[in-house]
């Protein structure tokens, strides 16, 4: 595996399941990307070392990956992506005019999660969340 800094095998392992070639595969595929990625990307890296995984495989294992908690997703740009779980919740700045992405950490949003909590009882469980708008340099630029 290329991602060293966790035992994703054991990880899984100690949820009762069994670390499959595909989902090993996948893990890998998810992880060279070095961030977000797309099911076609994946697909791709996945499709040029065992030709015989579907895509019907990749989706069903992402979705058992998101329930492990070893892999997020979010939407971005109108599209689905794919990225390894942070140690840490940790969600995104998506500028809608350059397509930049910033990484904040969860710190930034606990203020406006207790709010949420405290004005309508609900108890906000993200660990990906991504918010959309401009970013200063795009709404520093002149039209």
């Amino acid at each position: 595996m290329t991602h060293t800094q966790h035992d994703y095998a054991a990880a899984i392992r100690k949820q009762g399941f069994r670390m499959t070639p595909q989902r090993e595969m996948i893990l890998d595929a998810v992880c060279e990307a070095g961030g977000h990625t797309t099911v076609d990307e994946i697909y791709s890296r996945l499709h040029a070392r065992a030709p015989a995984v579907n895509r019907s495989t990749v989706y069903r294992t992402l979705e058992f990956l998101q329930e492990m908690h070893l892999v997020v997703a979010a939407e971005i740009g109108g599209q689905c992506v794919y990225e390894i779980a942070h140690a840490q919740p940790h969600h995104h700045l998506h500028c809608l005019v350059c397509g930049a992405n910033i990484e904040i950490s969860q710190e930034a949003l606990v203020a406006a999660f207790a709010a949420i909590e405290r004005e309508h009882g609900f108890a906000v469980a993200t660990d990906h969340l991504v918010l959309t708008g401009a970013c200063r340099a795009c709404r520093e630029t002149p039209a």
